[in-house]
């Protein structure tokens, strides 16, 4: 007679803390200290399933003024669907608790925590908080999401970017659920290329603004992670409408000041933008003809500055372009209003 047991998952370990399957621990990893040599812990939530399956990886505020991706895990680890799960999720709210102290992008010493990757034991603060982190955590990951929004002052369209060579990453990509996909290079340094490099499927989802909070980014990334969850078979099928196949960018360019002035900008983020359209004006404090800025190529507009403030060749717009921009333009429309009038996904009140 067969056995027709299912499998049971293994205790999984991290930073010598082991976690039994069906329950969920935090685990306090310590990263850095301050001058006064109190500890700062990097608290990486795992929630462990009694059966096996993939080992999900999802982390925020790499950049530590980047606070959807904070919420997102917040309202992700209260969800109804976490109750149980196939495999084993790592949610890590705060990657660079620097950063998100001082709320700021860099750590103390003005480097990039994501272009501090793979690390190493005895480098610079930033390559040692990188090497920790991978061999303590990203190495730990069957496939990844990492969370993003655009720099201070500029705001980025719910967007995922992501190696779309790699054809588990692409699944991924589309199993997220936003209408737009950017094809992306892998950065040198950056957490997504050491991922990719080690075989980690890995996704960026990129929305709003630094230190923002955005309810329909915060939403979207939430029901995001989850279609990512259920795609890779951690949790039962949810009632909620299969996502449409996202739009991949053919490429994408930036529009930047042609000279010094205060900045209007006439377009808003999800634009569907004709080439030669007016999009823009800089102008002068202080009087004087104004300069139009015009749509160098159609396509839809996927990041904006919002600052009035502008220096000669700052980035303005982010223009990605692709093959039916008609088509991308409807379903950006029902997508936003699905998220904005639809409940939201854990219960909890719309941040207003």
């Amino acid at each position: 007679m067969k056995n027709t047991k299912e499998p049971k998952n293994a205790p999984f370990e991290i930073d010598g803390i082991t976690v039994q399957p069906g329950t969920r621990a935090k685990v306090e990893l310590p990263l850095a200290q301050l001058y006064t040599q109190t500890p700062l812990n990097v608290p990486i939530h795992v929630i462990h399933g009694r059966k096996p399956g993939p080992v999900l990886m999802v982390s925020a505020a790499i950049h530590g003024d980047e606070l959807n991706g904070v919420e997102i895990i917040r309202r992700l680890l209260r969800h109804s669907a976490l109750k149980s799960i196939n495999g084993t999720l790592l949610a890590v709210p705060v990657v660079n608790v620097f950063g998100f102290i001082h709320k700021t992008r860099y750590l103390p010493d003005r480097r990039d925590l994501n272009r501090c990757f793979p690390g190493s034991e005895t480098g610079s603060l930033g390559a040692r908080m990188a090497w920790q982190f991978k061999t303590q955590v990203l190495d730990r990951a069957t496939h990844a999401v990492d969370l993003h929004t655009g720099a201070i002052h500029r705001a980025n369209l719910p967007q995922i970017r992501a190696d779309l060579s790699n054809e588990d990453t692409g699944a991924m990509a589309n199993a997220f659920g936003v209408p737009v996909v950017i094809n992306s290079v892998l950065g040198e340094g950056t957490l997504r290329e050491v991922a990719e490099a080690q075989g980690i499927p890995v996704i960026t989802y990129e929305a709003g603004e630094a230190l923002r909070f955005e309810e329909s980014c915060i939403r979207a990334g939430v029901k995001g992670v989850l279609n990512v969850m259920q795609h890779l078979g951690m949790t039962g099928a949810r009632r909620s409408r299969v996502p449409a196949e996202p739009y991949i960018a053919r490429s994408s360019s930036w529009v930047r000041a042609e000279r010094d002035g205060v900045f209007l900008s006439l377009v808003a983020l999800g634009a569907w933008i004709k080439k030669g359209d007016l999009i823009g004006r800089i102008s002068s404090p202080f009087g004087g003809e104004d300069v139009n800025i015009y749509a160098p190529a159609a396509g839809i507009l996927v990041g904006r500055n919002n600052l009035p403030l502008v220096n000669e060749g700052e980035a303005l717009y982010h223009i990605a372009r692709f093959e039916e921009v008609s088509e991308v333009a409807q379903s950006l429309e029902v997508f936003t209003s699905d998220i904005e009038k639809g409940p939201t996904l854990a219960g909890e009140p719309p941040i207003v």
